[in-house]
């Protein structure tokens, strides 16, 4: 993955410095130009926000003239890439610190040009938090814009969770806001439009469970040929968790008449960097055929001596009334950066669309250096 200084890095910082001298004609912005002298030791996002203020400072407060040095900048195809991270962070401000509503319109249409460049779905946080519903009311219109770009913008920057944006108290507290938005594209002919809009979705499974599967509902009641993948990748977090009403709408009933048995584990004991296998059979006792989502639990042992649950996809059959299979396993305890191990009894459970059957005990061990 690219570093931060990879991505904007002095070179690029002096490149924007370029584009925005030139689009106020020549005037130079030593502040712009020498913010990157701060970026040692800094994230990518507190790179954008030292650029960002520089701008701020540097460019005329007045936001009309402010967007058209900004428009002038754009007619250039070298004003693009990481470069405009900050550039739609200053356009947010500068258009959001007024009261001037034909400001914060005209700020949110710069975005959309913006976005092709780079997109400006974090920059909307801003305008999300100064007046969410004129925010939300423009995203809604950007759902029919030419640009694939745009409309993906509506979706991903008013996410609950978007990635390294903050959260938006306006979206947390009515998540059901965003709905509208997602109901105008969950069959855009754009695949990265459609991707967007089960990633938004996902994020609010996990604010509302209930409402994520209506909609999910009542999308699969009007559908087109891509819909049931949208559903399925947005409803993924819930699925996982055993939820069992996604479940149920994905195909996976409750499993009434299915069972486990022969479940083992290949050792009772097991060192940090090591691994166990488990296996077990699964068998459709009823009459009818069943689809099942297998899953497998490992509850691992927190500091404190509790244990935390951690959901793992294990693969989905089909059985004929009457029917089992043979389920095998091998889970690994090499290290890794998102987990730390802890020694005591952990244990394994098998999920069978999103119901546990069965649960088999463990002890891992951890080096003194490790623990």
């Amino acid at each position: 993955m690219p570093t931060a200084d990879e991505l904007l890095g002095v070179a690029v910082v002096a490149d924007l410095a370029d584009c925005l001298e030139r689009a106020t004609g020549d005037t130079r912005l030593a502040l712009v130009r020498g913010s990157s002298s701060e970026f040692d030791g800094m994230s990518l996002g507190e790179r954008t926000r030292v650029v960002r203020d520089a701008m701020i400072a540097e460019l005329p407060e007045d936001y009309p003239v402010f967007a058209e040095i900004i428009r002038r900048a754009l007619t250039e195809e070298t004003f693009t890439g990481w470069m405009i991270w900050p550039v739609t962070e200053a356009v947010a401000v500068s258009a959001t610190r007024g009261e001037r509503l034909e400001d914060f319109d005209d700020g949110m249409a710069l975005l959309a040009e913006l976005t092709s460049r780079l997109t400006g779905e974090f920059a909307i946080r801003t305008f999300l938090d100064a007046n969410p519903a004129r925010a939300l009311e423009i995203a809604l219109g950007w759902t029919d814009h030419e640009d694939e770009h745009v409309r993906r913008l509506a979706s991903e920057g008013t996410r609950l969770r978007l990635p390294w944006g903050r959260r938006v108290k306006a979206l947390t507290e009515n998540p059901e806001s965003t709905v509208s938005i997602l109901d105008a594209l969950y069959r855009d002919e754009s695949e990265y439009v459609r991707r967007s809009v089960a990633n938004h979705l996902n994020d609010l499974s996990r604010a509302d469970a209930a409402l994520a599967v209506s909609i999910a509902k009542r999308w699969l009641g009007d559908p087109d040929e891509t819909t049931s993948k949208v559903v399925r990748h947005a409803l993924r977090s819930l699925v996982k968790a055993g939820d069992v009403d996604a479940l149920a709408l994905l195909g996976f009933a409750a499993p009434t008449d299915i069972a486990i048995s022969d479940f083992v584990i290949d050792r009772e004991a097991v060192d940090l960097g090591g691994d166990i296998g488990f296996g077990f059979a699964v068998s459709n006792n009823g009459g009818e055929p069943v689809t099942v989502a297998i899953d497998y639990i490992v509850h691992h042992v927190k500091a404190n001596g509790l244990t935390t649950p951690k959901v793992f996809k294990l693969t989905t059959r089909s059985l004929t009334p009457g029917a089992s299979a043979q389920i095998a396993k091998r889970h690994s305890f090499k290290p890794i950066s998102t987990r730390r191990y802890y020694a005591g009894t952990h244990s394994v459970e098998v999920q069978i669309n999103g119901v546990t059957q069965g649960l088999r005990s463990f002890q891992l061990g951890v080096a003194a250096d490790d623990s």
